[in-house]
């Protein structure tokens, strides 16, 4: 298995053995069990469906409780489908282990909302000119389209609207420092998501 879901803890610093200043991304990974095989035969391809964190039953939909109850584990707060070669029979978990020092890896996940923001803030625009009576006008998107002719606003304008909360993928991130004891990964440089937001992490060759 070459992937895993964790928790981002946030971000640190370390010191490599030369005295290098390494702004890394503490990560809570695993330990995932695995909650459904799919194979060729049955399912059309071949994946792996890892279960990860704690959820009171009570506070599991019923389809996954049966879910849960079928596999023979406790429900889980992430259930999450990645694709692997590998064998695994549900009940086997998947911890940190898989990763090493110099790994290069994929992580995937939600970055933070930021709501309804302006163009500005979402999209970087300079803002108007402070001078000649702009009053109100300093953060303002300003024209939008042309005249009677298209009569339209053209799709993919950049405007005010919801900012954040999108699924990003990051690639070829390093790993610095592996901690089985407690689960924690670090990460060379940033990850998305806020702290406590879930994470994807997939091996790279």
């Amino acid at each position: 298995m070459d992937s895993i879901i964790g928790k981002k803890l946030g971000m640190t610093r370390i010191f490599d053995d030369v005295g290098n200043d390494l702004p890394v991304t503490v990560i809570h990974a695993g330990p995932c069990t695995v909650s459904q095989v799919k194979t060729t035969e049955r399912d059309g391809y071949r994946a792996v469906q890892l279960a990860f964190g704690v959820r009171k039953l009570k506070n599991t939909p019923k389809p996954l409780v049966g879910h849960f109850k079928k596999a023979g584990i406790e429900p889980a707060r992430v259930v999450k489908e990645f694709q692997s070669s590998a064998e695994h029979k549900i009940g086997d978990v998947v911890t940190v282990d898989i990763f090493s020092e110099g790994d290069l890896v994929k992580v995937v996940g939600r970055t933070k909302g930021k709501g309804f923001t302006g163009v500005m803030k979402r999209h970087g625009f300079h803002g108007g000119r402070a001078s000649h009576g702009k009053k109100d006008q300093l953060r303002a998107g300003g024209s939008i389209g042309a005249s009677s002719d298209p009569s339209r606003v053209f799709p993919g304008r950049r405007m005010a609207g919801r900012s954040g909360n999108a699924r990003r993928t990051v690639t070829h991130l390093k790993v610095v420092k592996v901690i089985p004891e407690s689960n924690q990964i670090f990460v060379l440089g940033a990850v998305p998501g806020p702290r406590n937001g879930t994470v994807y992490l997939t091996k790279q060759s």
